[in-house]
């Protein structure tokens, strides 16, 4: 039996804790710091908080951070890397990862997505529904690209990013760290660490 701790019950947690089931993990169990006000994940229990999960660390095999915010995501997934624990990625069946790339332990990979030969995936990263990431990409840590958005070729993403439902990315592009790609999007030029753009062609809005 290879049993699983999820920490983030929300409805991204849900997604990844099917995945995880989908990937053989035969037992899920949830932790959340707003427990014990939140009791239930839709059809899963939680069972407890951060620090709960930090006791009983060993009595699981994995344990995956499903938190939306990049940069809450990340400090949890560093956090429970120094307590030793294994922090497995997850990939749907459904999803497209080529053998010639590569992902970071925490990374969640869903439904439709396809990862192209010769990118790097980073640690904690999610690859959310229908996204795609084509060659010779790089992703650096917590970086989120979110449903439907399509990375070219030769791209790189900074750390904390994220790229909005339904953007494109030309090819070649560098996106610093800590950006936000607004919905639907067209980034076309090289964007700064920090700067918050939207519209076609992105433009800043910050």
């Amino acid at each position: 039996m290879k049993k699983l701790a999820i920490l983030g019950a929300s409805g991204h947690g849900i997604v990844v804790a099917e995945i995880a089931l989908d990937c053989g993990w035969s037992d899920v169990a949830f932790f959340d710091d707003a427990w014990p006000t939140l009791s239930r994940n839709g059809p899963f229990e939680v069972v407890g908080d951060t620090a709960a999960l930090v006791e009983q660390i060993r009595e699981f095999d994995g344990i995956h951070v499903a938190i939306g915010n990049n940069r809450v995501r990340l400090e949890k997934f560093e956090f429970f890397r120094s307590h030793g624990a294994t922090l497995p990625s997850l990939v749907h069946p459904k999803s497209v990862i080529s053998q010639f790339s590569s992902l970071g332990d925490g990374t969640v990979v869903m439904a439709g997505s396809v990862v192209n030969a010769d990118t790097t995936i980073s640690s904690a990263c999610i690859l959310n529904t229908g996204s795609t990431i084509d060659h010779d990409c790089t992703l650096a840590e917590g970086v989120h690209v979110s449903p439907g958005a399509n990375v070219a070729g030769g791209v790189s993403i900074g750390r904390l990013s994220w790229i909005g439902i339904g953007a494109t990315i030309i090819q070649c592009i560098s996106i610093g760290s800590d950006v936000l790609v607004g919905a639907g999007s067209v980034v076309l030029s090289n964007l700064p660490d920090g700067i918050r753009v939207a519209g076609v062609p992105a433009k800043s809005i910050s």
